[in-house]
Parts: C-alpha cells; structure tokens; sequence
C-alpha cells in the first residue's frame, strides 16, 4: 500500500483527530527545548568550571531548532498559525534561515520529494556519492555558504526560483535585509565582547556536522518514487532524538501526511508502520550503510 492508499482508507474522524493542533502541546514542548538551550547558555556565559564541554551540546540545541522552523512552516506545532509564525522567523538568525522564503522552500521539497529534477534540496550537486563529498556535507561548509549565498540573492538579486510566488518577494527581500543588518550588529559586537561567539558561533558551527548527519537520513538512500513510504525514511531511534527534532524521525509519516502536528506523528506512526518501505535501526546504521555505498575520491 503506498501512501496515497492509506491516506483514503483513514477513517475521516482519524483524520480529524491526527490533525488536531495545540498550543499547548507546542508551547510545552518549547518551554522545555528553551530551558534546556537557556541553561548551557548560562553555563557557557558563567564559564563554570569544564563550560567548554557544553559547547557540544548548546551547538545541537542551537541547530537542531532548524526541525522546530521546519515545523512552524507547516503551522503545525501549535494551534495558532500566528505563534508558528513568530517563533520561525524569532530563530531565522540563529540558523541563517529565512523563514518565510524557507516555506516555500520546503513546501517545493514537499511537493517534488527526491525528484532530482524539481526537488530544491536537490539543487547543486544532490547528496554526497564520494567520501570526500560526504566529509565536506558532514563539514557544514556547503550550509553555510549556500545559506550565505540565499541570504545575499534574496536581499539584492534577482528572485527567480519558481517556488517563489511573485507575491511573496517584497516580503523575502526585506527580511533578508533585515537578517543582514542583524548580523552586521552581531558582528560589532564581537569589537566589545566576545560571548556570541561562544553561545551562539562556535557552537553552531560544531552542532552543524550532528544536524547534517540527521537530515542525511530523512531522504538518503531512498528512489525518487511519487510514494512517500518509500522515498522518505522513518529512523527509529531514542526519546531524546525525537525530543530534539520535535519527532521528525517519523519522517515518511510526516511526509506522507504533513497536516498531523508533531505530537500526533507518534499516533500516526503506529497507523502506518506496516506500510513504510523505507526505514533504519538507527542513525548509526543508517550512516553505516550510507558510507558503504560511497565511492572513494574527493
């Protein structure tokens, strides 16, 4: 059954169910996820004895909100679109990220996922088929500057991807404008004190190759077939991944169905685990196998 089949066998009050938002659900999840990043931030700034052990951690705190901003471009973490809304574009100059181009964005990716022609994530080159390829993935390099070149295009360019609605680019033009000036503040300050760049800098910099790793496994490996049971994996792995990615390792779900909020993708997975095609143990063997099938060179 692909997922196109199973969508119209649920029972239409499931569908009502699992697509029942929560503000809070949402708000608790996030008051939780921000103490969390608020503690190793105070620790950091604290420089408590061994803090340099916490930039690990704030590193993945920090990049891993990308889950959270890919969630608030669905309107799905909480019951009000307006709340989704500000939390995106609250954490767009954490992670480089435009949200409001960023929804049109995944949105593309939703439509066209693993079609090497149409798919954006595609764009440049696609997933890493060499180990030094990978190595450079798994660096963050390519993020950071494919980040730093949308951010530039965006603001003084020509808006020419047909993901993005005419409509649209006054509003993509001005906050990138916007996210520019904001680091070019950020930027001064380093001139009076050097604590962004030890909670904020350097560890999403060291956060970035656990992020790349992650979203390595959502899509890697998997045909570019219309199913999203099978062109989309769902890794099966801890409480804590699940927690920091707001349960999108329950991701051929979340594709298959992508109105269902994060806290119903649990439900939902237990509706269509008979039907995924596509699915890993864990991340470890996920990357395992991903590495067995690598070339070597550069």
């Amino acid at each position: 059954m692909d997922h196109t089949a199973f969508l119209s066998d649920l029972p239409a009050d499931t569908k009502a169910a699992l697509s029942a938002r929560s503000n809070r659900a949402g708000l608790r999840h996030l008051a939780v996820y921000m103490g969390a990043l608020a503690l190793t931030t105070a620790l950091i700034a604290a420089k408590v004895p061994f803090w340099p052990l916490c930039l690990l951690l704030q590193g993945v705190l920090l990049v891993f909100l990308f889950t959270l901003s890919h969630e608030c471009t669905h309107q799905t973490p909480f019951r009000s679109p307006w709340i989704s809304d500000l939390v995106g574009h609250a954490i767009a100059p954490l992670l480089c990220l435009p949200f409001t181009w960023f929804r049109y964005f995944h949105l593309a990716h939703h439509r066209f996922t693993n079609d090497p022609e149409r798919d954006p994530e595609l764009a440049g080159g696609g997933r890493p088929e060499t180990l030094g390829h990978w190595l450079l993935y798994l660096s963050g390099w390519l993020y950071w500057r494919s980040a730093a070149v949308t951010l530039s295009q965006n603001a003084f360019g020509t808006l020419d991807a047909p993901y993005l609605p005419p409509r649209r680019h006054t509003a993509i033009r001005r906050e990138a404008r916007i996210l520019l000036a904001v680091y070019v503040g950020a930027a001064l300050s380093l001139v009076f004190s050097p604590l962004l760049f030890w909670i904020w800098l350097l560890p999403v910099v060291i956060g970035q190759p656990v992020l790349r790793l992650y979203l390595l496994a959502e899509h890697g490996l998997c045909p570019p077939v219309a199913d999203m049971f099978e062109n989309t994996r769902t890794t099966f792995t801890g409480r804590i991944v699940r927690f920091l990615a707001w349960n999108m390792p329950y991701h051929a779900e979340h594709h298959a169905y992508p109105s269902v909020p994060f806290h119903k993708l649990p439900t939902l997975h237990d509706l269509a685990q008979p039907h995924l095609k596509s699915t890993s143990p864990g991340y470890a063997a996920f990357t395992r196998s991903y590495l067995r099938r690598l070339r070597p060179g550069r």
